[in-house]
């Protein structure tokens, strides 16, 4: 039996919010979406040029789970790869790493990555999305399909890459690769010598006081999470990624996504704002108004650059985005996995002709 919908609640503001203000603006944007099926439940936010923000939560938050807010547990999905952009940015900058070391470098002695034309494969070749690799080894056979990744091992990922055959030159365009982006997180977290998890942790989550958001659930984070949603409305395993953490692994809520936007944001020359800036530069190009820094996309909407990424399980879909010159920023977290809600991201920041075609 599904629970009865969440009431709508405006995090940032009264229990009704003026009509034409950036909270009443919000709140019915989700509102709709929930109402026409579009995903069980969301929770959207801006950052304001002044530094305020505004925050809304709608919908189904899953049977016996807290109803949605700002505390409420979502998988981040594929956000999770511009934390290990961050992740290599740091460790560069502390000379643990350099950006074109080859990625074996970094991983244990005997393990074979493909190379083409005498080109190896470097750590920014993974983290532009430019390596070669596939979305995807062909070597996973999951046990449970709803939970696809969980007993990929690092080993069968070291086994498909001794024997895989690059198809085209490493550097020489722009693929999507989880694999890649997984790799990419596993290399970091072993010339570290700890899981990606603690290394995220150490390097990004505390240091941000980003208390909620991690790989493993803890106790708290099992208490305040949405639970995710087919398309078709009906409640999922979250998903596990112990072997390409890096490519999709974290947790987090609204209220951590806040902290990490507005340190995207962050002009001021603190550490962390420092390294996420060159995340953002433009590494190649991706195609018509498209381009890709550290594992960062950036469009170019009107003449300015958005800087986004988005993300998707098997029961959540997610989006983060910013204009750095306005200091505007868009949060969407969704408990569905059916239909994205980049579109809604893209027109909270720059506007309702912004939304991709």
């Amino acid at each position: 039996m599904r629970p009865v919908v969440a009431a709508l609640v405006l995090i940032a503001g009264l229990a009704t919010a003026p009509a034409g203000t950036r909270d009443a603006e919000i709140a019915a944007a989700i509102k709709s979406r929930v109402d026409a099926k579009k995903s069980a439940g969301m929770v959207v936010a801006t950052l304001e040029p002044d530094g305020s923000s505004s925050m809304a939560a709608f919908g189904n938050p899953g049977p016996d789970a807290k109803p949605l807010d700002g505390d409420s547990v979502f998988e981040i999905g594929s956000i999770t790869k511009v934390f290990t952009a961050l992740l290599l940015a740091d460790m560069a900058e502390r000379g643990e790493v350099k950006l074109d070391d080859p990625v074996a470098r970094h991983l244990r002695a005997g393990v074979k990555v493909p190379e083409r034309n005498g080109r190896a494969i470097t750590l920014i070749d993974l983290s532009t999305q430019s390596s070669g690799l596939p979305r995807l080894p062909d070597n996973m056979k999951p046990a449970n399909p709803l939970n696809p990744y969980a007993d990929y091992s690092v080993e069968q990922m070291f086994e498909f890459l001794g024997r895989y055959q690059l198809t085209r030159d490493v550097g020489a365009e722009f693929e999507y690769s989880n694999l890649g982006v997984g790799l990419l997180g596993q290399a970091l977290a072993m010339r570290a010598g700890k899981s990606y998890e603690a290394l995220v942790k150490e390097r990004i989550l505390d240091p941000l006081d980003m208390d909620h958001t991690g790989v493993t659930l803890t106790p708290w984070m099992q208490e305040h999470l949405a639970k995710g949603h087919s398309p078709g409305g009906m409640v999922v395993p979250n998903w596990d990624l112990p072997a390409i953490a890096g490519a999709g692994a974290l947790r987090s809520t609204m209220n951590d996504m806040l902290k990490f936007a507005r340190a995207n944001l962050d002009s001021s020359g603190g550490r962390i704002p420092k390294l996420l800036q060159q995340t953002h530069t433009v590494r190649r190009p991706v195609g018509k108004d498209m381009s890709i820094g550290m594992n960062w996309l950036i469009r170019s909407i009107d003449g300015r650059d958005v800087v986004w990424h988005n993300g998707g399980t098997g029961g959540y879909r997610t989006w983060i985005g910013f204009d750095k010159t306005r200091k505007i920023a868009a949060i969407v977290l969704t408990n569905s996995s059916g239909i994205g809600n980049d579109d809604l991201g893209f027109e909270l920041v720059a506007g309702p002709t912004a939304a991709p075609k």
